[in-house]
Protein backbone atom coordinates (compact mmCIF):
# COMPACT_ATOMS: atom_id res chain seq x y z
CA UNK A 1 0.00 0.00 0.00
CA UNK A 2 3.14 2.50 0.65
CA UNK A 3 4.00 2.67 -2.89
CA UNK A 4 0.40 3.85 -3.97
CA UNK A 5 1.10 6.93 -1.32
CA UNK A 6 3.08 8.97 -3.37
CA UNK A 7 1.88 8.46 -6.55
CA UNK A 8 -1.59 9.67 -5.02
CA UNK A 9 0.16 12.77 -3.07
CA UNK A 10 0.85 13.57 -6.42
CA UNK A 11 -2.19 13.30 -8.02
CA UNK A 12 -4.06 14.91 -5.29
CA UNK A 13 -1.82 18.06 -6.02
CA UNK A 14 -2.55 17.93 -9.30
CA UNK A 15 -6.34 17.68 -8.67
CA UNK A 16 -5.39 21.08 -6.66
CA UNK A 17 -3.82 22.85 -8.98
CA UNK A 18 -6.72 22.27 -11.61
CA UNK A 19 -9.03 24.32 -9.46
CA UNK A 20 -6.06 27.03 -8.93
CA UNK A 21 -7.35 28.34 -12.46
CA UNK A 22 -10.49 29.38 -11.32
CA UNK A 23 -10.26 30.79 -7.91
CA UNK A 24 -7.68 33.17 -9.36
CA UNK A 25 -9.86 34.40 -11.50
CA UNK A 26 -11.61 36.35 -8.88
CA UNK A 27 -8.42 38.18 -8.20
CA UNK A 28 -7.81 40.26 -11.42
CA UNK A 29 -8.04 42.95 -10.12
CA UNK A 30 -5.27 42.57 -7.78
CA UNK A 31 -1.33 43.16 -8.84
CA UNK A 32 0.36 39.67 -9.87
CA UNK A 33 3.20 40.63 -7.67
CA UNK A 34 1.55 41.49 -4.45
CA UNK A 35 -0.60 38.21 -4.93
CA UNK A 36 2.54 36.21 -5.29
CA UNK A 37 3.99 38.22 -2.20
CA UNK A 38 0.92 37.76 0.33
CA UNK A 39 -0.20 34.16 -0.82
CA UNK A 40 3.50 33.03 -0.44
CA UNK A 41 3.92 35.02 2.80
CA UNK A 42 0.43 33.28 4.71
CA UNK A 43 2.36 29.81 3.47
CA UNK A 44 5.75 30.46 5.13
CA UNK A 45 4.02 31.18 7.97
CA UNK A 46 1.71 28.43 8.06
CA UNK A 47 5.00 26.77 7.60
CA UNK A 48 7.58 27.97 9.45
CA UNK A 49 7.48 25.54 12.44
CA UNK A 50 8.89 23.03 9.77
CA UNK A 51 11.58 25.44 8.74
CA UNK A 52 12.53 26.06 12.34
CA UNK A 53 12.99 22.71 13.25
CA UNK A 54 15.11 21.95 10.23
CA UNK A 55 17.30 25.29 10.27
CA UNK A 56 20.48 22.99 11.09
CA UNK A 57 20.14 21.17 7.80
CA UNK A 58 19.93 24.14 6.00
CA UNK A 59 23.09 25.57 7.08
CA UNK A 60 24.64 22.26 6.11
CA UNK A 61 23.57 23.34 1.99
CA UNK A 62 26.49 23.67 -0.32
CA UNK A 63 26.48 25.66 -3.17
CA UNK A 64 24.72 23.48 -5.46
CA UNK A 65 22.18 22.84 -3.09
CA UNK A 66 21.53 26.83 -2.57
CA UNK A 67 21.38 26.78 -6.34
CA UNK A 68 18.31 24.48 -6.69
CA UNK A 69 16.15 26.04 -3.73
CA UNK A 70 17.13 29.37 -5.69
CA UNK A 71 16.19 28.30 -8.58
CA UNK A 72 12.26 26.88 -7.29
CA UNK A 73 11.76 29.54 -5.39
CA UNK A 74 12.58 32.35 -8.06
CA UNK A 75 10.99 30.20 -11.47
CA UNK A 76 9.08 28.44 -9.65
CA UNK A 77 7.36 30.80 -6.83
CA UNK A 78 7.63 33.92 -8.37
CA UNK A 79 8.08 33.30 -12.12
CA UNK A 80 5.57 30.88 -13.03
CA UNK A 81 2.90 32.28 -10.25
CA UNK A 82 3.50 35.49 -12.05
CA UNK A 83 3.22 34.14 -15.21
CA UNK A 84 0.46 32.17 -14.45
CA UNK A 85 -1.68 34.89 -12.97
CA UNK A 86 -0.86 37.01 -15.69
CA UNK A 87 -2.44 35.38 -18.31
CA UNK A 88 -5.15 34.65 -16.22
CA UNK A 89 -5.91 38.25 -16.23
CA UNK A 90 -7.02 37.77 -19.85
CA UNK A 91 -9.40 35.43 -19.26
CA UNK A 92 -12.30 38.44 -19.73
CA UNK A 93 -10.77 38.47 -23.54
CA UNK A 94 -9.88 34.88 -24.61
CA UNK A 95 -10.61 31.48 -23.57
CA UNK A 96 -9.84 29.76 -19.71
CA UNK A 97 -8.41 26.82 -21.36
CA UNK A 98 -6.15 28.56 -22.98
CA UNK A 99 -4.10 29.38 -20.10
CA UNK A 100 -5.24 26.39 -18.24
CA UNK A 101 -4.40 23.39 -20.80
CA UNK A 102 -0.97 25.34 -22.16
CA UNK A 103 0.39 25.65 -18.93
CA UNK A 104 -0.02 22.08 -18.57
CA UNK A 105 2.43 21.12 -20.77
CA UNK A 106 5.22 21.45 -18.13
CA UNK A 107 5.48 18.01 -17.74
CA UNK A 108 7.07 18.00 -21.04
CA UNK A 109 10.15 20.40 -19.72
CA UNK A 110 9.95 18.44 -16.99
CA UNK A 111 11.17 15.60 -18.06
CA UNK A 112 13.69 16.73 -20.65
CA UNK A 113 15.54 18.70 -17.79
CA UNK A 114 15.20 15.10 -15.79
CA UNK A 115 17.48 13.94 -18.79
CA UNK A 116 19.58 16.52 -18.98
CA UNK A 117 20.21 17.46 -15.00
CA UNK A 118 19.37 14.76 -12.80
CA UNK A 119 20.53 12.21 -15.99
CA UNK A 120 17.02 10.08 -15.80
CA UNK A 121 16.70 7.69 -19.14
CA UNK A 122 13.85 8.80 -21.42
CA UNK A 123 12.53 6.40 -23.58
CA UNK A 124 11.31 6.28 -27.30
CA UNK A 125 7.90 6.01 -26.03
CA UNK A 126 8.01 9.03 -24.40
CA UNK A 127 9.37 10.74 -27.22
CA UNK A 128 6.24 9.42 -29.38
CA UNK A 129 3.84 10.38 -26.47
CA UNK A 130 5.68 14.25 -25.75
CA UNK A 131 4.86 14.62 -29.72
CA UNK A 132 0.93 13.38 -29.46
CA UNK A 133 1.16 15.16 -26.15
CA UNK A 134 1.80 18.39 -27.81
CA UNK A 135 -0.07 18.40 -31.03
CA UNK A 136 -3.17 17.10 -28.35
CA UNK A 137 -3.06 20.11 -26.38
CA UNK A 138 -2.67 22.27 -29.47
CA UNK A 139 -5.88 21.06 -30.55
CA UNK A 140 -7.87 20.39 -27.51
CA UNK A 141 -6.65 24.72 -26.57
CA UNK A 142 -6.98 25.77 -29.94
CA UNK A 143 -8.70 23.06 -32.78
CA UNK A 144 -8.51 23.75 -35.92
CA UNK A 145 -7.63 27.52 -35.55
CA UNK A 146 -3.84 28.21 -36.90
CA UNK A 147 -1.74 30.39 -35.44
CA UNK A 148 -2.02 33.57 -37.77
CA UNK A 149 -5.62 33.99 -36.89
CA UNK A 150 -4.62 34.53 -33.18
CA UNK A 151 -5.12 37.71 -31.74
CA UNK A 152 -2.86 39.60 -29.70
CA UNK A 153 -4.37 38.36 -26.49
CA UNK A 154 -4.77 34.80 -27.11
CA UNK A 155 -0.84 34.89 -28.14
CA UNK A 156 0.08 36.66 -25.45
CA UNK A 157 -1.40 34.76 -22.84
CA UNK A 158 -0.49 31.75 -24.48
CA UNK A 159 3.47 32.58 -24.21
CA UNK A 160 2.68 33.50 -20.85
CA UNK A 161 0.97 30.11 -19.69
CA UNK A 162 4.05 28.39 -21.68
CA UNK A 163 6.44 30.39 -19.82
CA UNK A 164 4.43 29.48 -16.67
CA UNK A 165 4.88 25.82 -17.55
CA UNK A 166 8.50 25.90 -18.17
CA UNK A 167 9.12 27.29 -14.98
CA UNK A 168 7.35 24.63 -13.20
CA UNK A 169 8.56 21.71 -14.73
CA UNK A 170 12.24 23.25 -14.43
CA UNK A 171 11.37 23.51 -10.49
CA UNK A 172 9.97 20.12 -10.45
CA UNK A 173 13.38 18.71 -11.44
CA UNK A 174 15.76 21.22 -9.38
CA UNK A 175 13.03 20.80 -6.56
CA UNK A 176 14.11 17.07 -7.02
CA UNK A 177 17.62 17.84 -6.64
CA UNK A 178 16.83 20.07 -3.21
CA UNK A 179 14.73 16.82 -1.79
CA UNK A 180 18.12 15.36 -1.52
CA UNK A 181 19.36 17.47 0.33
CA UNK A 182 16.74 18.59 3.36
CA UNK A 183 13.48 16.87 4.22
CA UNK A 184 10.71 17.69 2.17
CA UNK A 185 8.95 20.00 4.65
CA UNK A 186 12.02 22.05 5.33
CA UNK A 187 12.10 22.05 1.89
CA UNK A 188 8.58 23.62 1.11
CA UNK A 189 8.83 26.03 4.10
CA UNK A 190 11.97 27.12 2.60
CA UNK A 191 11.03 27.81 -0.81
CA UNK A 192 7.68 29.28 0.63
CA UNK A 193 9.83 31.67 3.00
CA UNK A 194 12.63 33.09 0.59
CA UNK A 195 9.61 33.79 -2.36
CA UNK A 196 7.89 35.94 -0.19
CA UNK A 197 11.21 37.56 0.93
CA UNK A 198 12.22 38.22 -2.85
CA UNK A 199 8.78 38.89 -4.22
CA UNK A 200 8.11 41.30 -1.55
CA UNK A 201 11.31 43.03 -2.03
CA UNK A 202 10.45 43.92 -5.45
CA UNK A 203 6.55 44.67 -5.09
CA UNK A 204 7.88 47.15 -2.51
CA UNK A 205 10.44 48.22 -5.24
CA UNK A 206 8.02 48.30 -8.22
CA UNK A 207 4.53 48.81 -6.78
CA UNK A 208 2.96 50.58 -4.41
CA UNK A 209 1.71 48.93 -1.66
CA UNK A 210 -1.58 50.82 -0.76
CA UNK A 211 -2.98 48.20 -3.51
CA UNK A 212 -3.55 46.43 0.04
CA UNK A 213 -6.18 48.25 0.94
CA UNK A 214 -7.81 48.09 -2.03
CA UNK A 215 -8.44 43.97 -1.47
CA UNK A 216 -11.67 43.32 -0.85
CA UNK A 217 -13.37 41.02 2.01
CA UNK A 218 -14.22 38.19 -0.65
CA UNK A 219 -10.57 38.22 -2.32
CA UNK A 220 -8.92 38.30 0.86
CA UNK A 221 -10.88 35.27 1.37
CA UNK A 222 -9.96 33.81 -2.25
CA UNK A 223 -6.51 34.44 -0.62
CA UNK A 224 -6.38 32.22 2.28
CA UNK A 225 -8.41 29.48 0.35
CA UNK A 226 -5.38 29.38 -2.05
CA UNK A 227 -2.78 28.91 0.65
CA UNK A 228 -4.62 25.84 2.27
CA UNK A 229 -5.84 23.85 -0.87
CA UNK A 230 -4.01 25.13 -4.30
CA UNK A 231 -0.75 26.96 -3.17
CA UNK A 232 1.10 25.94 -0.13
CA UNK A 233 -0.86 22.67 1.34
CA UNK A 234 -0.74 21.37 -2.68
CA UNK A 235 3.03 22.26 -2.80
CA UNK A 236 3.82 20.79 0.41
CA UNK A 237 1.18 17.51 -0.61
CA UNK A 238 3.35 17.39 -4.47
CA UNK A 239 7.08 17.49 -2.43
CA UNK A 240 5.34 14.66 0.11
CA UNK A 241 5.29 12.87 -3.40
CA UNK A 242 8.14 14.14 -5.18
CA UNK A 243 10.61 13.06 -2.79
CA UNK A 244 9.91 9.35 -3.18
CA UNK A 245 9.26 9.17 -6.98
CA UNK A 246 11.69 10.27 -9.99
CA UNK A 247 11.09 13.48 -11.37
CA UNK A 248 10.06 12.07 -15.00
CA UNK A 249 7.76 9.77 -13.42
CA UNK A 250 6.15 12.67 -10.70
CA UNK A 251 5.26 14.98 -13.27
CA UNK A 252 3.44 12.94 -15.22
CA UNK A 253 0.67 11.96 -12.56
Amino acid sequence: MKKYIPPLAVITAAFLWSLDGILRQQLYTIPSFLIITLEHAFGAILFLPFLIKGWRQVKTLNQRGWGSVLWISICGGILGTFFYTKALSYVHYIDLSVVVLLQKFQPIFAILLAAVILKEKLSRRFLILAGAALVGGYLVTFGMTPMASWDDRTTIASLLALLAAFSWGSSTVLGKHALNKLPFQVVTSLRLTITALLAGIVLLATQDMTAVMEITRPQWSVLILIVVSTGAVALFIYYYGLNRLPASHATIY
